[in-house]
């Protein structure tokens, strides 16, 4: 008889967002003529940049034609994007990153999933607490944990607390760990990270033997100028660090789908052995086994994103997203509440009030003024007593949304 990964049986009953979405569809069935406004995923709601719609409209017309037609592309992705990417995302800040160490993927949360293929089942893993839930969860479906306890954490993980007493930046671990995941702009706390704090981690990476998984899928939202937007402005980043990148959020592809993964070719990791393997040639191979790449279309559509016409309109779209989110910010920090993140980043990280739980706020915004947010305690324990509520919403929206809150506050 056919036999499961019972790995899986070990997640917690649903994932964040499908229960988000359970409560919400109950509430609009048992209440059509609510007008529910969602700010609660990550899902952009602004339409493309023109400049990618004309390249992917181009792209489509090119499938049409024989003389242009694409067939299957490189698993990696077309050169034309990655010397795009290499370019303007990191020589242009100082870090020698080179095209052949770029792989263009259909997401981020896809890569930062799949990247466990080619590391072992025996490192020590640290997260953050809160934490981004894709972390945690491919590695428990993938063995690399134990059972789940009563606050929620899963044994064989090195839980790093952030919270406002530490500015939302986790502290160095005392113990050794191998795999580290950071987040900065970070989701779900919005908060960033210092090029000193990142070289403190670099420089315990690199004396432990450990490897960083760098998830920068909000570089785009940082305008502080003196704060990094790659780990690799950070001096010896290209020795422990695989950074992962996405096109959804500044130029808005949550639909389209393109995202880059960066393995220098610098990084290795040991074998059972004890010998120095290239991660860049695993990586290679995974991809060029598992991966198809994206489509031609997509890719044309990403490569927009770097011309002149391209950066004037994403820029223009994540202005778009930080004004929304200082609206939030303002409204409710007017109101009383306590508010964390949402000036360099597209989140803003609200206390519960009144001692309110995680989801017994939700179930208060949701029903008393129509509003969806995002409980905290689904990103981790430490995010008990918070929420998350997203600025990806059109103006009017996050205007309204903001008006129904501070009524029901004050």
């Amino acid at each position: 008889m056919a036999t499961i990964n019972d790995n899986y049986l070990k997640l917690k009953a649903g994932y964040l967002f499908p229960e988000i979405a359970r409560r919400v569809n109950a509430f609009a069935q048992a209440h059509p003529e609510a007008a529910i406004i969602k700010l609660g995923i990550g899902d952009v709601t602004e339409p493309l940049p023109t400049a990618c719609c004309e390249a992917m409209t181009k792209a489509v017309v090119d499938m049409g034609d024989r003389s242009t037609f694409q067939g299957y592309g490189p698993e990696q992705g077309y050169a034309w994007l990655r010397e795009k990417i290499a370019k303007f995302d990191f020589q242009a800040r100082g870090c020698d990153i080179d095209a052949s160490e770029i792989f263009v993927s259909d997401g981020s949360k896809c890569d930062s999933g799949n990247i466990l293929d080619i590391f072992g089942d025996r490192n020590s893993i640290a997260v953050t607490d809160p934490v981004y839930p894709v972390y945690v969860d491919t590695n428990v479906m993938a063995g690399h944990t134990g059972e789940v306890n009563a606050k929620g954490e899963y044994e064989g993980f090195v839980y790093l607390p952030i919270s406002a007493e530490n500015n939302f930046t986790a502290e160095i671990p005392k113990e050794k760990v191998d795999l580290i995941y950071l987040c900065f702009p970070n989701n779900p706390t919005g908060s960033t990270a210092t090029k000193a704090h990142l070289q403190a981690w670099v420089d315990y990476a690199l004396s432990h033997g450990s490897i960083i998984f760098f998830d920068a899928a909000y570089e785009a939202f940082i305008t502080d100028p003196d704060l990094p937007h790659s780990i690799y402005e950070i001096v010896g980043a290209k020795n422990c660090a695989i950074e992962f990148r996405s096109f959804s959020k500044n130029a808005g592809f949550t639909g389209t789908r393109c995202a880059f993964t960066v393995v220098p070719k610098t990084l290795t990791a040991k074998a059972a052995d004890g010998s120095d393997v290239e991660l860049w040639k695993l990586w290679n191979r995974r991809q060029s086994t598992k991966f198809n790449g994206v489509s031609y279309i997509v890719q044309r559509g990403a490569e927009a994103v770097y011309s002149s016409e391209g950066q004037a309109q994403i820029k223009a779209l994540v202005e778009f997203y930080l004004e929304n989110a200082k609206i939030i910010r303002q409204k409710l920090i007017a109101a009383g509440v306590a508010v964390y993140g949402g000036v360099n980043a597209p989140y803003v990280w609200v206390k519960t009030p009144n001692g309110l739980s995680s989801w017994d706020f939700f179930d208060q915004l949701l029903q008393g003024c129509h509003v969806v947010c995002t409980p905290g305690s689904g990103f981790g324990a430490a995010g008990e007593g918070y929420v998350r509520i997203s600025a990806f919403n059109s103006r009017k929206n996050v205007e309204e949304a903001m008006a129904r809150i501070t009524d029901k506050l004050s």
